[in-house]
């Protein structure tokens, strides 16, 4: 089994550096455009099936980068972005509403930072996304596959946690640019990270 891990395109919230969270935003055209250029870099690659978080700007980026090609497209809510509850849409740079310290806590120390009203912790978003990697694993139909999983930024990086051996790590360098691409080989339950964080489009 081989795993194209993708972070979505950009939107507008990416942008300004709000907390997305599970609020639906769409793609921006710059993210867009991401998603197409990283369709073009990786269209001689296998892709058998899609699996997406049902949130649009993973599904729309899904789209962009197997545009043409006819592949089949799941939805799993287990690999949507973590919940920021009642601090959706507030602003990293200016909010009156954020702790003080909650950027710092969020990027420096994920797995203990406070958890946002009616929100997700990152254990939480570890443990659904661990149990949706399982559900991969042991279902026999997927094991010769190659699957795009079209996720988000903190989602991605905590699904990655199941491929490495440190998972206090969350960020691993920092969050993934948007369309970032890590690749996964999977043998007989035995995983390899064969590309992290690769990028198929040209940076403006």
């Amino acid at each position: 089994m081989i795993l194209y891990v993708i972070r979505h395109g950009e939107t507008a919230w990416n942008k300004v550096r709000r907390l997305q969270g599970q609020t639906d935003i769409p793609l921006a055209e710059e993210g867009i455009r991401l998603a197409k250029e990283t369709g073009i870099g990786m269209k001689n690659l296998p892709i058998d099936l899609v699996i997406s978080s049902p949130l649009k700007r993973a599904v729309q980026t899904a789209d962009c980068i197997t545009e043409g090609r006819n592949i089949p497209l799941l939805t799993d809510e287990r690999i949507q972005e973590i919940s920021f509850g009642d601090w959706e849409g507030e602003s990293l740079i200016d909010s009156t509403i954020l702790p003080g310290d909650y950027k710092k806590q969020f990027y420096e120390n994920p797995l203990y930072c406070e958890v946002p009203p009616h929100g997700e912790s990152v254990p939480q978003v570890i443990e659904r996304t661990a149990d949706f990697y399982q559900a991969l694993l042991t279902d026999p139909a997927y094991q010769d596959k190659h699957i795009l999983i079209s996720t988000h930024g903190a989602a991605g990086r905590c699904f990655l946690c199941n491929f490495f051996a440190d998972k206090t790590d969350i960020w691993r360098g920092g969050v993934p640019k948007n369309c970032a691409v890590t690749t996964v080989e999977v043998i007989n339950g035995k995983s390899r990270i064969v590309a992290f964080d690769q990028l198929f489009y040209t940076e403006r």
